[in-house]
């Protein structure tokens, strides 16, 4: 492996690992995913890309490094390598990663306006019951999507970089952005229903982002990935139906923890009145004038 291979390795594992360390500072992403409140958003695209820098950088660690070889002969091969500095094609692999990273920045913030708001906001006028429906619908259709042949078409342009080069390499600096964007959409088409299951279910937290991590890792490095795909899609349908039938629940209740939290605020807002009154009611026993014995009428 050359020089600057390594620093490319080394680059994407340090900032994966910077991100998950970022990612326990986090806020509580369930909370901010209630409101259109633009400080919130802002807030939680950049909790979001963080999140996405460290779940899928070292699964695409093969990806990239290909794309930097493949780059670094062409332009080896051609009379730009008399004109440009040594490491010039640095900044398309940068490039590369940085439109790859958009496509999940964006899908994010299409998860949280699209999806997240409107569903908490349904979801605080529905019972468990009905949820647990909704949530074991999305569980299901999740886990039918790995049986599809658009899963297999996404994941096999992941597992096999040469492959994806081959069919969309594009040369120069807009070929960098085209084929980043490119490798984020066969990504995406490849992990959505994990995202999805993450932001719907109200499991945005490090032990269910470390697990999908995993099993995203696996998809793409094992060239069996498809069959992790499946075993997942399986487990997936088979919550889908136990969530659906009610007897088990999954979903992260935040509106009912919201409600809950309101219920107990109006309960401790009634005992400090309660309080509030009893407190004025010595006062006045107090205020009273106390008579002598023997002035009794």
């Amino acid at each position: 492996m050359i020089k600057l291979q390594k620093i490319i390795l080394i680059s994407l594992l340090s900032t994966a690992g910077i991100s998950w360390l970022l990612s326990t500072y986090q806020p509580d992403m369930m909370n901010i995913m209630n409101t259109y409140n633009p400080i919130l958003i802002a807030l939680f695209t950049a909790s979001w890309t963080a999140g996405m820098a460290a779940m899928m950088f070292p699964a695409i660690v093969p990806m990239v490094l290909l794309y930097n070889k493949l780059v670094t002969n062409r332009q080896s091969e051609s009379s730009e390598v008399i004109i440009q500095p040594k490491y010039s094609h640095f900044s398309k692999v940068i490039l590369f990663i940085g439109m790859y990273l958009v496509v999940w920045t964006l899908t994010g913030i299409g998860l949280l306006l699209g999806w997240s708001v409107p569903m908490n906001s349904i979801a605080r006028f529905n019972e468990n019951n009905i949820l647990g429906l909704i949530f074991g619908a999305i569980l299901i259709i999740a886990g039918i999507y790995q049986f599809t042949p658009l899963k297999n078409k996404c994941i096999g342009y992941c597992e096999s970089p040469l492959s994806f080069f081959m069919r969309r390499w594009k040369n120069g600096i807009v070929g960098a952005i085209k084929m980043g964007i490119y490798h984020g959409l066969y990504c995406l088409g490849c992990c959505w229903p994990y995202f999805l299951i993450m932001v719907a279910l109200g499991w945005m937290n490090l032990a269910w982002m470390g697990l999908f991590a995993i099993i995203i890792f696996g998809e793409k490095i094992w060239t069996k990935g498809i069959w992790i795909a499946k075993t997942v899609g399986i487990v997936l349908i088979i919550l889908g139906i136990l969530s659906s039938l009610g007897l088990i629940v999954l979903h992260d209740s935040t509106m009912d923890m919201n409600n809950q939290n309101n219920t107990e605020d109006k309960m401790i807002m009634a005992q400090d009145k309660e309080n509030e009154n009893l407190s004025e009611d010595k006062s006045e026993l107090a205020k009273k004038p106390v008579m002598p014995h023997g002035m009794n009428m």
